[in-house]
């Protein structure tokens, strides 16, 4: 499908039906989540502090752990199980980092992170655990300095890398000395625990925004490590998070587990090429489609779309789509022209469209 400037394209469409008890379903849980760390108790002690290797996959997912069970009361009232825990977006999308490869070594130099290796290993010179880094570090030890987790701010320290020691930070105080305005919007989400969903929503994305800017600006020499499809994919997902930002994506548990079965279930490589790629399926292909043309939209006009705005609604259990469906859904559109998605027993139903802008 060629891209012109001129046509206005329609990017990404899902709707969500009810999910019923999907919560109970141990496939939304990130992989090895009973294995990993539940409490500080769990980590290394020396000298009075908690040491957490958190270039390892369980102790990193631990960090997240910890993180959910103790600010599970502040989410009790929006739902039971702490299913409405916002949080829950990090640890989940990080799992699906691990499932695919993404936190290996992709110099290949290292058996880090490969099955054939040291699997549980989190590789520096991973894009996708470099930027993760971001999002949970400065999460954890946020969380500590503001109070909620009941341990003193100097009573943790996270381990270095084995090399770019000085592109990350390991305990509060360094933390916030590096990036103290990041770690400020931190701890002012956790502050904030008496607002209303929507709020705590839109603190929760400025940290998520401001986490992430940080770390763009110091790992794209990254990019250069994966294929050419790789790396215009980590170009698109960069873009595209800060479309789900400004809409308040509720990043609970099974909104986030179900979002994410549409992103690809490996690494890409040269010749995969959407909505081609075989063993991928119709939901992924078409998702990884309407990234690149995310990205290509951006990459032609060097700005982001004003007019590209994700549309949420879940109270339309009554009213006609355009494929004469009904359910709750979740719109994003580029322009005035929208691309309605149906995920519906397991079935993925779609419709794409380029339209020209009169």
């Amino acid at each position: 499908m060629t891209f012109h400037l001129p046509w206005a394209c329609v990017i990404i469409g899902c709707i969500f039906v009810s999910l019923g008890r999907a919560s109970n379903t141990p496939d939304v849980y990130p992989p090895l989540w009973k294995e990993s760390p539940g409490q500080f108790s769990d980590y290394k002690v020396e000298d009075g502090k908690y040491i957490i290797n958190i270039w390892h996959y369980l102790e990193r997912l631990g960090t997240y752990k910890i993180l959910l069970n103790k600010t599970a009361k502040y989410f009790e009232k929006f739902a039971p199980e702490n299913e409405q825990n916002i949080l829950w977006g990090l640890p989940v999308h990080h799992g699906w980092q691990y499932r695919t490869g993404r936190l290996a070594d992709p110099t290949q130099r290292t058996n880090c992170g490969h099955e054939s290796g040291d699997y549980l290993c989190i590789s520096v010179d991973s894009w996708w655990a470099d930027l993760n880094y971001y999002l949970s570090a400065m999460p954890f030890l946020a969380a500590v300095d503001s109070g909620i987790m009941g341990i003193s701010s100097d009573n943790i320290t996270f381990l270095p890398p084995s090399k770019d020691q000085t592109n990350f930070c390991y305990n509060v105080s360094s933390c916030y000395s590096s990036f103290p305005e990041t770690m400020k919007k931190w701890n002012k989400f956790y502050q904030s625990y008496s607002s209303s969903f929507e709020e705590l929503l839109k603190y929760l994305w400025a940290a998520h925004v401001s986490s992430l800017k940080v770390a763009h600006k110091k790992f794209g020499n990254r990019l250069k490590f994966y294929s050419k499809q790789e790396a215009d994919f980590e170009r698109s997902w960069a873009l595209f998070v800060d479309y789900l930002a400004p809409p308040l994506f509720p990043t609970t548990l099974i909104r986030t587990a179900e979002f994410q079965k549409g992103l690809p279930t490996r690494m890409l490589v040269d010749g995969d090429k959407a909505p081609l790629v075989s063993d991928f399926t119709s939901f992924q292909n078409t998702v990884l489609l309407g990234l690149n043309f995310l990205h290509k939209v951006h990459k032609y006009t060097g700005k982001r779309q004003r007019n590209f705005y994700v549309f949420v609604n879940s109270a339309l259990e009554n009213k006609k789509l355009y494929n004469g469906k009904f359910g709750n859904y979740y719109v994003i559109q580029f322009s005035r022209y929208s691309l309605p998605f149906l995920i519906e027993g397991g079935n993925f139903i779609y419709n794409f469209y380029s339209l020209k802008q009169n």
